[in-house]
């Protein structure tokens, strides 16, 4: 398998040096080529996994997953050692009616992840406008290692949120939400039509999160099991400490910048803070459970250099050189 992604990797930046190629490798170890995200999609065989090197690529909104597929970049960040970047996706992705099984790891994706009522779809180490699931058919979903730009809504389905730092979290029946840190400003007063950081919440397990600006800021919670979060009781940015397991810790203890932040990376943790605070010796915090990746780097070599001459030598050869690096 190591072999087979060096190839693929190689093979991305020497086909061609203008363009970013997208390479398709179907079950059977075929290797297609395609210059755009729809066209790959759309002729990918059942099964397969699209390859996208760091670049941009736009996704139509007319284009709509309907089969298993593994779409997989090589970061949502731009600060990896990746000669090309992050690896974005211009659009929203649609898991539609036939694409259980599938997943999306390593991207940023400028819109929202549309899931309807399919099986085991797995978004890991993408940052993506939001989570919208159509409703409670979509059983076995995993979010991990994700950043989560705004309000996440689960369709009251079963989903597994860990180890992300998210938004806000919408109606989860028999899921699991844990190692997170909230990120959500609205608050639930009670009176006004702004909403908490979780709503409509069943029958689930909330442990190890952070919350921060916990305000009220949960309705709708019922038969879950709550335990060792940490609470914010000031607005982010400010000086309030939060509440963790019966004592206060300073948010400049917790994280690298807590005032004036701008960009997801600005939620970044210091070090392995929240690792074994627990009583029971149980690591809470964003690097508990499955553990966290800053870098979100996915599991497959990138292109770390590359070198293409302009044009050939007095032999007809072109000179190429690629550098790849795998985890």
């Amino acid at each position: 398998m190591k072999a087979k992604l060096l190839f693929v990797a190689a093979l991305l930046a020497t086909v061609a040096a203008k363009a970013q190629n997208i390479a398709v490798v179907s079950p059977g170890n075929e290797t297609d080529i395609y210059q755009t995200l729809d066209e790959a999609i759309d002729n990918a065989s059942k099964g397969s996994v699209i390859y996208l090197p760091g670049g941009g690529f736009t996704i139509s909104n007319n284009t709509k997953i309907n089969k298993r597929l593994t779409i997989m970049g090589v970061s949502h960040r731009g600060d990896t050692d990746n000669a090309d970047g992050a690896t974005i996706i211009n659009g929203k992705l649609q898991f539609d009616r036939g694409s259980s099984g599938s997943a999306v790891i390593g991207a940023y994706i400028s819109g929202n992840v549309e899931i309807d009522s399919v099986q085991n779809i797995t978004i890991r180490k993408c940052n993506a406008y939001s989570i919208q699931v159509k409703n409670s058919g979509a059983t076995g979903l995993v979010v991990n290692q994700c950043y989560l730009r705004e309000d996440c809504r689960f369709g009251g389905c079963n989903a597994k949120i860990e180890n992300n730092i998210i938004d806000m979290v919408y109606g989860v029946t028999g899921g699991v939400i844990r190692h997170n840190v909230f990120t959500g400003y609205k608050v639930w007063d009670g009176y006004s039509s702004t909403s908490g950081q979780l709503e409509n919440i069943n029958s689930s397990i909330i442990e190890d999160n952070f919350f921060v600006n916990w305000q009220n800021g949960a309705r709708n919670i019922s038969n879950c099991v709550i335990s060792r979060n940490c609470i914010g009781t000031g607005s982010w940015g400010s000086d309030t400490d939060p509440y963790v397991l019966g004592e206060g810790v300073s948010w400049n203890d917790v994280f690298k910048k807590h005032k004036g932040c701008t960009t997801s990376s600005d939620y970044d943790l210091k070090g392995t803070w929240g690792k074994g605070e627990a009583s029971d010796g149980t690591d809470i915090g964003i690097f508990g459970g499955s553990g966290f990746d800053p870098k979100a780097l996915a599991p497959i070599p990138r292109i770390v250099s590359k070198k293409v001459d302009e044009q050939t030598d007095g032999t007809g050869r072109l000179h190429i050189e690629v550098t790849v690096k795998s985890n």
